[in-house]
């Protein structure tokens, strides 16, 4: 089954390829400015490792309660939990998110092998896609780590300061991630299980563009700039 992307209005549509064959979302002028990067190539083991990490994060999640202030949020009706560095709220300098109760829910997730080799991969597309992007991430860590040694990434192996864990059945509302950097992409892998013709879309709404997500699959996309809904 391959990547599948329709239009909304008139928009050109890419041919349909491998889940597995990374395509490249480009403008007018040439300039890629997502990836639908799928799952590594020739290795069967990332969507077991994929399918693993869904089955662990569901079974964190029934455990867990959410209170209703974390299931209605900007994003969705569905609980979600940030992890990561932040800078905000006239904050002078950057701090470790604190989860409260949460925490050792958090320290469970990033201690998964199956969600750290999704979340190393991520890394490693992005590295491949944005190289200048890249190493502008990769020296201002360099910066934040010399400054601050006290502080560090949820994930050691990757360049992303920050992550989002979410919940339950997520269909998200139409929504900017006006926090992130805002000329900087992100990662969005989809879990579960379910068939991607009929539900897990991707909808792009700046560029008019719907993406059937497949489960186990990565895009890279600059959330500060573009409307989704996932």
């Amino acid at each position: 089954m391959g990547w599948k992307v329709r239009c909304i209005l008139a928009v050109q549509i890419p041919k349909t390829t491998s889940h597995r064959t990374a395509h490249p979302l480009v403008d007018r002028t040439g300039r890629i400015f997502a990836v639908l990067a799928g799952q590594p190539d020739g290795d069967d083991s990332y969507a077991v490792s994929a399918s693993e990490a869904y089955t662990y994060i569901k079974a964190c999640g029934a455990a867990t309660y959410f209170p209703p202030e974390m299931r209605c949020h900007c994003r969705g009706l569905f609980a979600a939990i940030n992890v990561g560095l932040n800078l905000g709220k006239g904050a002078t300098v950057p701090s470790w998110l604190d989860n409260k109760k949460h925490t050792p829910l958090v320290s469970q997730l990033l201690g998964n092998s199956h969600v750290i080799r999704m979340a190393n991969f991520a890394s490693s597309a992005f590295a491949t896609w944005a190289p200048k992007l890249y190493r502008h991430y990769v020296d201002n860590n360099t910066c934040l780590r010399t400054r601050f040694p006290h502080l560090w990434r949820p994930f050691p192996q990757t360049v992303f300061t920050g992550a989002a864990f979410n919940f339950s059945r997520v269909c998200t509302y139409k929504h900017r991630d006006i926090c992130n950097l805002p000329f900087g992409w992100c990662a969005v892998q989809l879990l579960g299980r379910f068939d991607a013709t009929e539900g897990g879309h991707l909808i792009l709404w700046d560029v008019n563009l719907v993406v059937e997500f497949l489960a186990g699959s990565l895009i890279l996309l600059p959330p500060h700039k573009a409307r989704l809904t996932c």
